[in-house]
Protein backbone atom coordinates (compact mmCIF):
# COMPACT_ATOMS: atom_id res chain seq x y z
CA UNK A 1 0.00 0.00 0.00
CA UNK A 2 2.85 1.93 0.67
CA UNK A 3 4.67 1.84 -2.28
CA UNK A 4 1.63 2.54 -4.57
CA UNK A 5 0.90 5.40 -2.76
CA UNK A 6 4.85 6.91 -2.77
CA UNK A 7 4.66 6.02 -6.86
CA UNK A 8 1.41 8.54 -7.35
CA UNK A 9 3.43 11.17 -5.23
CA UNK A 10 6.18 11.10 -7.19
CA UNK A 11 3.95 11.07 -10.72
CA UNK A 12 2.17 14.15 -9.23
CA UNK A 13 5.01 15.86 -8.96
CA UNK A 14 6.94 15.00 -12.35
CA UNK A 15 3.62 16.15 -13.87
CA UNK A 16 3.53 19.25 -12.06
CA UNK A 17 7.48 20.24 -12.77
CA UNK A 18 6.34 19.51 -16.28
CA UNK A 19 3.52 21.68 -16.14
CA UNK A 20 5.60 24.80 -14.18
CA UNK A 21 8.82 24.08 -17.08
CA UNK A 22 6.18 25.03 -19.62
CA UNK A 23 4.75 28.47 -18.02
CA UNK A 24 8.23 29.24 -17.48
CA UNK A 25 9.35 28.64 -21.20
CA UNK A 26 6.02 30.62 -22.18
CA UNK A 27 6.38 33.54 -20.15
CA UNK A 28 10.53 33.45 -21.18
CA UNK A 29 9.31 33.51 -25.02
CA UNK A 30 6.88 36.13 -24.16
CA UNK A 31 9.71 38.83 -22.38
CA UNK A 32 12.15 37.83 -24.99
CA UNK A 33 9.50 38.37 -28.29
CA UNK A 34 9.49 41.89 -28.32
CA UNK A 35 13.49 41.98 -28.40
CA UNK A 36 14.26 39.67 -31.28
CA UNK A 37 16.10 41.28 -34.02
CA UNK A 38 13.44 42.53 -36.90
CA UNK A 39 13.95 43.12 -40.03
CA UNK A 40 12.94 46.30 -41.55
CA UNK A 41 9.54 45.12 -43.09
CA UNK A 42 10.09 47.80 -46.57
CA UNK A 43 13.18 45.83 -47.00
CA UNK A 44 10.92 42.47 -46.99
CA UNK A 45 8.34 44.29 -49.28
CA UNK A 46 10.50 45.40 -51.54
CA UNK A 47 12.00 41.14 -51.57
CA UNK A 48 8.25 39.72 -52.13
CA UNK A 49 7.36 42.53 -55.32
CA UNK A 50 11.11 41.22 -56.55
CA UNK A 51 9.86 37.62 -56.17
CA UNK A 52 6.40 37.97 -57.56
CA UNK A 53 8.37 39.27 -60.58
CA UNK A 54 7.11 43.10 -60.28
CA UNK A 55 10.16 44.74 -60.32
CA UNK A 56 13.52 43.94 -62.02
CA UNK A 57 16.98 42.97 -61.11
CA UNK A 58 17.62 47.05 -61.69
CA UNK A 59 14.92 47.97 -60.03
CA UNK A 60 15.48 45.97 -57.50
CA UNK A 61 18.99 47.04 -56.27
CA UNK A 62 18.29 50.68 -56.32
CA UNK A 63 15.21 50.59 -54.43
CA UNK A 64 16.99 48.43 -51.93
CA UNK A 65 20.45 50.72 -51.74
CA UNK A 66 17.67 53.63 -50.93
CA UNK A 67 15.86 51.71 -48.13
CA UNK A 68 19.64 50.96 -46.56
CA UNK A 69 20.76 54.63 -46.32
CA UNK A 70 17.83 55.78 -44.87
CA UNK A 71 18.75 53.91 -41.53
Amino acid sequence: MMSMMGGSMILNMVIWIIVLGFLIYGIVLLILKPFEKKENSSIQILRERYARGEIDDQEFEAKKAVLRNKD
